[in-house]
């Protein structure tokens, strides 16, 4: 199984609006863009201004955008769930391949704990996101994020790319590209963040 990942040409300053995207696809081996934490049970760095892409194990940045109905969302908002949060945009192909197996995925996992953002990066935000989430059939949550403030805050220089985040607000993993979510693979790994988190109470009981 490959990955697939479409890079930015160019990425403006903070405050810019995201200009000059150019699209190029890298095929990359599964594992070569998965990475998680080796030390799960090691208390995360708080930090108040990230600089770069946040580290596994580091506190995922919290945020603020709106939804598909005009609605602020925040990270969270989420607090207790574990989160996979995808950056994406209707643009990459990368991104549209994977979508139906995230679907897949919040359909079966959502009642064990499992949230799923889509963070689109589309300029023209719900005029093409909309039309996008009616015909693929998704029932996650698509927030919006044109100016790319969100984007360059978690350095998500390469679409799709995806944080798996625990109960306690901390990335555990990060994926490089579009994957395979229904796949064995795919969902083992978001198992293992699941499983860890629900036995977590009665270890510190």
């Amino acid at each position: 199984m490959s990955v697939l990942m479409v890079t930015f040409n160019t990425i403006s300053k903070p405050g810019l609006v995201l200009s000059g995207i150019g699209v190029l696809c890298t095929i990359l081996g599964c594992d070569s863009g998965y990475s998680k934490s080796p030390n799960p049970d090691a208390p995360p760095p708080r930090s108040v201004a990230y600089q770069g892409r946040p580290s596994i194990g580091s506190f995922a940045p919290d945020f603020r955008l709106m939804d598909l109905h005009g609605r602020a969302v925040s990270l969270s908002d989420y607090q207790g769930k574990v989160v996979l949060l995808n950056f994406w945009a209707t643009w990459c192909g990368p991104c549209r391949i994977e979508m139906p197996a995230m679907e897949a995925l919040y359909r079966s996992t959502q009642s064990k704990g499992l949230e799923i953002i889509a963070i689109s990066v589309d300029q023209q935000g719900t005029a093409v996101t909309r039309p996008f989430q009616e015909a693929m059939g998704l029932s996650f949550p698509i927030l919006h994020d044109e100016d790319y403030q969100v984007g360059l805050t978690y350095g998500a220089r390469t679409l799709p790319m995806t944080f798996a985040i625990d109960r306690r607000g901390v990335i555990r993993q990060l994926v490089f590209g579009a994957r395979d979510w229904n796949s064995p693979e795919g969902r083992r790994g978001i198992a293992e963040v699941l499983q860890e988190l629900i036995q977590e109470p009665s270890q510190r009981m």
